[in-house]
Order: C-alpha cells, then structure tokens, then sequence
C-alpha cells in the first residue's frame, strides 16, 4: 500500500466523522438522546391499554391451577395489566345483556359507550388534561363512574350491581388461572406492578415451572 493510500484513508476517515457530527447536530438528536426518547416512548404506551388478541385471551392450554394464593395474586395483578383492553369490554358486555329488557337504559348505554369508543377504545394516543397525559386506568375509572351514574337515572341499579359482580368474578378467575409466562408486558407497565415488586415489599416467591402434559 503507497502513501498516498494512507493520507487518502486517513481523509476518508476524518470526514466520515464530521457528515456524522453534522448529521446529528442538524437532526438535533444525539446518541445521549436515545434512551430518554425511549423511556417517554414506553411511558406514552404505558398510559394506553393495548388490545390483546382473543386467541391468547382464550387460549386453553395457558391455564393452569395457582398453587397458592400469592401465586393467583401475582397472576392476577399481571393479568390485569396485560389484559385489562379485553377485560374492560368483557364487563361492558356483560353491563349490556343485563339491559337487555331496559331499552332506555340501552339507549343511554350506547349513548355513553359512544365516550368509551372515541375516549378509550378508538384512541392512539393519551388523554392529555392541562397539557398532562392521563393513565389509562384513570380514563377507565371515570368513564365507569360516568357509566354508572347515567345508568342510576334509569332505575336499574340492581341490573348494574349484579352485572358488575358477575364480570368482576369472571375476569377475577380468567386472571387468577391464566399463566402469565407467556405475557410480555412493557418496561414501563412491568415496573408498576407487572414484573417488578414495589419498592419496601416482600419479593414474590419464586412460581414453579408448570408443564402441559
């Protein structure tokens, strides 16, 4: 190899080094930058209930008995989490057959399912009050009370607690029974309660490896 092809190499180098810096100056984003977009991309995704397929909501051969009850806590608080798009309609069902001989009661029920379809289930992205992203479970929560309350009027509160106990029982044993192996929850969902224990609480013990025969 000649001199020339040295100062030529030690050329080509050096200017691929400054397009690089003057691509990310231009760009305005630095390899430092990464990991924070990615932390705010996660908690974005973490603010908005992911709908899971029914297939793996339904699958028969993840269920299995909790051989104890922390063990069916921690399925259930995982279950919830990763679950809770699927398990939010399943109790929206259920309110909408025991309406089924109200047809006020329905119509004001479609009429607020209307706020549950654009507000919860139809959106991409946060809901932002006061330019402050609201989680998730928060939307849900209101949009329950809401549901609640404009049911109330109608006279068919029993209708509404009895329905609410029967999803509640079956979303609670879904959660309790299904395995959670198999759920790949995000970094953010996972540290509030999915994967990680709360700081200052007694660590979960450790769950045996259950094999389908």
């Amino acid at each position: 190899m000649s001199l020339n092809s040295f100062a030529n190499y030690g050329t080509l180098t050096t200017n691929s080094t400054v397009v690089t810096t003057k691509l990310q100056s231009d760009g305005n984003t630095t390899t430092a930058d990464l990991p924070f977009l990615t932390r705010a991309k996660n908690t974005a995704q973490s603010l908005i209930a992911t709908p899971r397929p029914w297939r793996e909501l339904l699958d028969y051969s993840a269920f299995s008995r909790p051989y104890s009850y922390d063990d069916a806590m921690f399925r259930i608080r995982q279950n919830l989490s990763y679950f809770r798009f699927n398990y939010t309609l399943i109790l929206l069902f259920i309110l909408f057959l025991s309406l089924l001989w109200h047809p006020i009661s329905m119509i004001v029920f479609l009429i607020v399912f209307v706020a549950w379809f654009f507000i919860y289930f139809f959106r991409d992205s946060p809901v932002v009050i006061f330019n402050q992203p609201v989680d998730d479970r928060v939307v849900v929560c209101l949009l329950s009370l809401l549901t609640i309350l404009a049911l109330g009027f109608t006279h068919v509160g029993l209708n509404v607690l009895l329905s609410l106990i029967i999803g509640v029982v079956i979303v609670g044993l879904h959660a309790a029974f299904r395995l959670t192996e198999d759920l790949f929850l995000d970094e953010a969902s996972a540290a509030e309660g999915g994967l990680f224990s709360v700081e200052g609480s007694q660590p979960l013990p450790l769950r045996p490896t259950y094999t389908h025969i």
